[in-house]
């Protein structure tokens, strides 16, 4: 069993507010063991799903509606500074970080909405790693984090493949095994099958990360049932051909914007990545809730 207290206070806090920024938001990550610098390509707000357990409220007004490029582009680079530096750590949110963990681990494409959705997503994914080449920032990852719905885009393979030449990763959205779980849990009108075979279809070039998050709705779990269906849908990748790097089995860390989601108990994580180990060949990670 994992530790299951690795919630830290800054764990909860992915803001996308930092500083004077507009884009550009750096947050201690559970899931990347670090720092991660994030890149929000969605400052509109707009996303093809809506996700129940989502921390984005879309039923307010959005402050920003464009991405301004090269705003965005000049504030990775002063972010960046800032963490290599160590002058993020002079920041209040981030100065009782322990030092094990401050470390930069990923620039990762994510925010308010699906980061493959933006329009120039090959040049700017391009832009930012010419950045992370030209800081010498070769070991760390560049993410891309995403809900997998736009993977057949030949915009969007050019960015994959951009990411792939740039000790990229994949982080792709996986949060049901069956159709009707999926449209509880993810609210959108992209069918199932799509994401299925969006995620074969890219883990055949490359190795995905897996990210799945299972929570309470309306104070129930998801069923033995459902994460058995969840594990046949993994199988089923690696059956025709598709290569998984890990799954990350997680439950919610942020207050959601929905009051009738709530995290799963930590013995409850354990059980369900307990299962995927057990009947998917594939390493997985478990990440817990808030208490």
């Amino acid at each position: 069993m994992s530790e299951p207290n690795n919630v830290l206070p800054s764990h909860t806090d992915h803001s996308r507010l930092f500083q004077a920024n507009k884009f550009v938001y750096p947050v201690l990550s559970r899931r990347s063991g670090g720092i991660s610098v994030g890149i929000n390509l969605n400052p509109d707000k707009v996303c093809n799903f809506d996700c129940i357990y989502c921390q984005v409220d879309r039923r307010s007004e959005a402050t920003t509606r464009f991405v301004e490029t090269d705003r965005l582009l000049r504030e990775v680079n002063e972010t960046l500074t800032l963490v290599t530096s160590g002058a993020l750590y002079q920041d209040e949110r981030f100065a009782s970080i322990p030092t094990p963990l401050r470390r930069l681990n990923d620039i990762a494409f994510s925010g308010d909405g699906e980061p493959t959705s933006f329009r120039n997503i090959p040049s700017i994914v391009a832009s930012v790693a010419a950045i992370k080449r030209a800081r010498s920032l070769d070991s760390v990852k560049l993410v891309m984090i995403t809900n997998a719905s736009l993977f057949h885009r030949p915009a969007v393979q050019q960015a994959l493949a951009t990411l792939d030449a740039n000790h990229g990763e994949i982080w792709a959205k996986l949060d049901a095994g069956t159709d009707s779980y999926y449209h509880l849990i993810d609210r959108t009108t992209i069918p199932f099958d799509r994401i299925l075979g969006n995620l074969q279809e890219a883990a055949r070039i490359r190795p995905l990360v897996i990210q799945s998050l299972f929570m309470k709705v309306e104070g129930v779990g998801p069923s033995d049932d459902e994460i058995r269906s969840y594990c046949d849908r993994l199988n089923e990748i690696s059956e025709g051909g598709g290569r998984l790097n890990r799954v990350q089995v997680y439950t919610i860390a942020r207050r959601p914007a929905e009051s009738f989601v709530s995290p799963l108990d930590p013995a409850r994580v354990d059980e369900i990545a307990g299962e995927v180990r057990a009947r998917v060949d594939v390493p997985v990670e478990a990440y817990y809730g808030f208490s």
